[in-house]
């Protein structure tokens, strides 16, 4: 497996923003998965300071593209990329807060946590292998269910994400044939389906068309009120999306061992955990064009660790580990400086 690459980032997608912008609000794009909690830091941190956050929320592809063409102050990816891809370009890496990635289903009579799913048959299911909702290999998983002859209708991220890049890692890791015939990437050639743009788009398409399934940030489940399923996990036990299992998925990560941050946290063993756990970053210029703006970005980021820790709880989001944030801001004070060669973040 490679970390996301750079050079083959998508294009830009539709733009959702935070807020309206202004000369003085902070600018970002990139990846839909944490935009719940983006938004709900970027409200509190208005009406603090009176600095807005600009956010296009257009897929981990799209934000790549923009940090790398600076037409933003920070770019946004649940991808992280290669360390050979940061030196490349002069950018610092580091991780905000985790969440978990869910299957969501729009079945007549089947409620959030009713339907189970271990790894094989998702992956045969987003391979056109199994084709219905009654299929042998998912009834034998939930014996209890009543599940309609319908066709599965398949629906997955059509841009460049992060999101995609998580879970095609997770079916590559479960299912050979996957990750021989598909495998992992932020975009893949998907075997069926239909596309839709950002977390956003494959929610409202799921909760438009019966009998289909997509996978989102828990996030946007819980905001849509949608059917999420469980899933068996490594150890083979039933588990549901909540935020102890995304907790217990980030137990025993390697953050500081491993280059910008950049710790994949899906398939993870333990028996509590929830399979498809994923970390998001946040990448800046080492030496911006911009610094006051990537200083404003900072100081953003660095309110968000001190105080943004219930509100990314209040959404499911995991928030990084104290020891992690004061690895990441020391990082901030002595790799990220202007013109001048001084640090642009001093500590707080």
């Amino acid at each position: 497996m490679k970390p996301f690459n750079l050079a083959i980032a998508a294009g830009f997608a539709a733009v959702m923003s935070i807020s309206a912008a202004s000369a003085a609000d902070i600018s970002g794009a990139g990846a839909t998965f944490p935009y719940p909690i983006y938004a709900k830091w970027a409200d509190a941190y208005k009406t603090q300071t009176g600095v807005g956050l600009n956010y296009q929320s257009i897929g981990s592809g799209g934000g790549i593209k923009q940090i790398q063409a600076k037409t933003v102050t920070f770019g946004a990816t649940d991808a992280p990329l290669s360390a050979e891809d940061l030196d490349k370009f002069g950018l610092l890496q580091f991780p905000t807060v985790m969440g978990g990635i869910v299957p969501v289903v729009n079945i007549d009579g089947v409620k959030p946590g009713e339907l189970v799913l271990d790894g094989k048959t998702l992956a045969d299911i987003f391979q056109g292998k199994i084709t219905t909702w009654d299929a042998d290999a998912i009834k034998k998983l939930n014996p209890e269910t009543k599940l309609p002859s319908a066709a599965i209708a398949v629906v997955h991220r059509s841009d460049g994400s992060g999101t995609s890049f998580n879970f095609t890692y997770y079916l590559s890791a479960v299912s050979e044939d996957w990750k021989g015939e598909v495998g992992t990437a932020a975009a893949v050639e998907w075997p069926v389906g239909v596309g839709a743009k950002g977390n956003e788009g494959v929610a409202a398409n799921v909760q438009q068309t019966k009998n289909s399934i997509g996978y989102v940030e828990y996030a946007y489940a819980m905001q849509n009120k949608m059917t999420y399923t469980d899933l068996v996990n490594k150890d083979g036990k039933r588990v549901a999306p909540t935020a102890e299992a995304f907790s217990a998925a980030a137990a025993n990560a390697d953050w500081h061992g491993t280059p910008g941050y950049g710790v994949i946290l899906a398939n993870q063993a333990g028996e509590t955990v929830w399979p498809m756990t994923a970390a998001t970053f946040i990448l800046v210029y080492k030496k911006p064009d911009d610094a006051a703006a990537t200083a404003e970005a900072l100081k953003f980021f660095d309110w968000a660790y001190k105080n943004g820790g219930q509100m990314a709880a209040e959404l499911a989001y995991i928030p990084m580990p104290e020891a992690v944030v004061k690895d990441v801001e020391a990082r901030w004070a002595s790799e990220v400086v202007g013109p001048d060669g001084k640090p642009l973040f001093a500590g707080s």
